[in-house]
């Protein structure tokens, strides 16, 4: 049986093409630099609107081919910061070195504006809290000071504004200031937001690190408690199966309780030889535990080994044409993987009083990626709404999900996919397997 299209009813567990990765650690010298770039900008724009539009305006005497020539200046460093080499500017020093930059800039400016007598003086302050947010404590306090020590020197050099009517000299300068408060406020809302904003995608990114960290030293546990078992189990296995064949040499055994003892000795063949396994495979790469495989081929192997260990389940598998030439690479863990879902999908049947349904297995290419869907017809998924899938363990004997479904995640990553469960229309699960294939053809 096949799943409805994506684009239909039914088909809407998140894929990895349907949602966006993961968020990485993006707070880098490069974010907070194209934020400094942007703020400068900002600046430019401001020297330009004073130069060119406040001063023909208020002051039309007075010269402003200077203001310009710093607006020009500015604008030309920051173009240089764009293409140039920008290494020197990661890190808090480069930060501290362009806000001093600005600083500069600004002093400039507005000593051939009038100096403090220039409202556009409180678009000093932007600069220091933008400096106190991303700054260490030494350099927020050496730009402040720096800060200080030019309005300070603007007090006393500066090129005198005439204005032609003075009787208005204060009623502008009273709007100038509110002018820039305005724009100061403006600037400081919309740099420290952007910068929240890159930080609590930052936090994001590292809480889903420390996550996968998490989950990666519990498998690294599980290894280890698995090797120990796999020593452990063998002579508890080997007694049984020395009973098992004493059992079997009773010429009183009737004929259907021989078949049970015939069956019992196969599981517990089975059992032996996965524990015999644990050691071959453990720590292989993936090319060395066979690398590409045909599709086609590696599904049937993986149930015919399911159906020896689930003699009594069936699985309908429903394989897509162009399925049967493609090629992924493939390792044992993937393979266990596959089993674990298909062994949870029967699990589920049985808990729903429906062991004789079988368990649907759906594969498909899309967009270049295969994609396998084990779906059962039990409860659903018992995990809470908004709570995150495959991460630590399912617990309880309900949910029928254990350590089986974490191993199935993080094998599944391995091979550079993923693994999403969602709810299957008209009752039970759908497990979601997604990872590249290995040709060119989509």
């Amino acid at each position: 049986m096949r799943l409805p299209d994506p684009a239909l009813p039914g088909a809407d567990l998140p894929s990895r093409h349907d949602r966006a990765a993961p968020p990485e650690a993006r707070v880098a010298a490069g974010g907070e630099r194209a934020r400094l770039v942007h703020l400068r900008w900002l600046s430019v724009a401001a020297m330009a609107f004073v130069a060119l539009l406040i001063f023909p305006w208020l002051a039309p005497q007075h010269p402003r081919e200077p203001l310009l020539v710093v607006a020009l200046m500015l604008a030309g460093i920051n173009l240089a910061l764009l293409g140039g080499p920008s290494h020197w500017l990661g890190g808090s020093s480069g930060s501290l070195a362009q806000l001093m930059l600005d600083l500069v800039a600004w002093g400039a400016f507005l000593y051939f504006a009038g100096g403090v007598t220039n409202p556009a003086i409180s678009l000093l302050l932007p600069l220091v809290a933008v400096g106190a947010a991303i700054l260490n404590a030494y350099q927020a306090w050496a730009l402040a000071l720096a800060a200080m020590l030019t309005y300070s020197l603007l007090w006393r050099f500066h090129l005198p504004v005439r204005l032609p009517d003075a009787n208005m000299a204060m009623h502008w300068h009273l709007a100038g200031m509110w002018l820039s408060f305005a724009l100061s406020a403006l600037t400081v809302v919309w740099f420290v937001v952007r910068l929240n904003a890159a930080l609590s995608l930052r936090d994001r990114a590292l809480a889903a690190s420390d996550a996968a960290r998490a989950r990666d030293a519990y498998v690294v546990g599980l290894g280890k408690l698995a090797a120990g078992a796999a020593h452990r189990l063998g002579t508890p296995l080997a007694t049984l199966r020395i009973l098992s064949d004493e059992l079997a040499r009773r010429p009183e055994i009737d004929g259907e309780v021989r078949d049970d003892l015939e069956l019992m000795r196969q599981q517990i063949d089975n059992c032996r030889d996965i524990l015999n396994s644990l050691t071959h495979e453990a720590g292989q790469q993936r090319a060395e535990a066979g690398g590409p495989v045909m599709v086609a081929s590696w599904l049937n192997d993986v149930l015919n080994r399911w159906q020896v260990l689930r003699p009594g389940a069936e699985c309908l598998l429903d394989c897509a044409q162009p399925v049967g030439t493609r090629s992924i690479v493939a390792d044992a863990s993937l393979a266990d993987a596959l089993l674990n879902l298909l062994d949870n999908a029967a699990n589920a049947n049985a808990r729903a009083g429906k062991g004789s349904a079988p368990v649907a297995l759906d594969a498909s290419v899309r967009e270049r990626r295969l994609v396998l869907e084990v779906m059962d017809n039990g409860a659903g998924i018992a995990a809470a709404p908004g709570e995150p899938l495959c991460q630590t363990p399912f617990s309880g004997e309900t949910s029928g999900m254990g350590v089986g479904l974490l191993l199935a995640r993080s094998a599944v990553e391995q091979h550079g996919g993923e693994l999403a469960l969602g709810q299957r229309p008209g009752g039970g699960t759908i497990a979601r397997i997604d990872i590249p294939i290995q040709d060119s053809r989509s």
